[in-house]
């Protein structure tokens, strides 16, 4: 009876843990060549999120981690080495690694159909043409995880679409890009403190 109680007692424990920790993933290319490019959105999100809160990004296996505890939460930020195309494998061994359930990932990603720092909170969808995206539905094995969509707008010429993604932000973006990224960080530690509806409510359009 009691060793029941006790193993019980272990196992809501375990639960309870698992609910409060979150893998944030910012998506993104390795290099100094992509560091400021719009396409690497996903790190210059989690770069400003460890910068204001004073955390420092440690590399561990395939990636860089940071770890952001705030009012009982730990956020896991990961930016993935392993290039965009094959970020799948990172997410997938750090949610394992951690065990943290599907609905507590976060993925970041740059895209082209919304205006410029537009924010768009999903819990599921396509990869819709991107490979980072679709990595990660291939190596999960199902596209329904959230992904929070950071516009950057699609003001590129006829087949200039690869050379205008991993171009870098125009000087109209990079003087709004500050204000852009204070409110995208607000919107992932809603995502952990509020919840998802909560969180999409609040900064869907904004």
């Amino acid at each position: 009876m009691f060793k029941w109680l006790f193993k019980f007692k272990k196992q809501q424990q375990a639960t309870h843990s698992m609910a409060k920790k979150f893998l944030i993933v910012g998506l993104g290319n390795i290099g100094a060549d992509y560091v400021h490019t719009r396409h690497n959105i996903g790190f210059k999100v989690l770069n400003h999120l460890a910068k204001i809160n004073a955390l420092e990004f440690e590399i561990r296996k395939l990636g860089t981690l940071a770890s952001h505890k705030f009012k009982g939460r730990t956020f896991l930020l990961l930016k993935p080495n392993t290039f965009m195309n094959l970020s799948g494998k990172a997410v997938k061994y750090w949610l394992e690694k951690e065990n943290i359930p599907l609905e507590n990932l976060l993925v970041i990603t740059d895209d082209l159909n919304l205006p410029f720092g537009t924010l768009r909170l999903k819990t599921k969808g396509s990869a819709g043409g991107h490979n980072g995206l679709k990595d990660i539905q291939d190596k999960l094995n199902t596209a329904q995880y959230n992904r929070l969509r950071f516009g950057i707008s699609d003001e590129f010429s006829k087949g200039r679409q690869v050379d205008y993604v991993l171009g870098a932000w125009s000087d109209e973006e990079s003087s709004k890009l500050d204000e852009r990224l204070q409110r995208t960080s607000e919107a992932i530690i809603s995502f952990g403190m509020a919840g998802v509806n909560t969180t999409m409510n609040q900064f869907n359009g904004t």
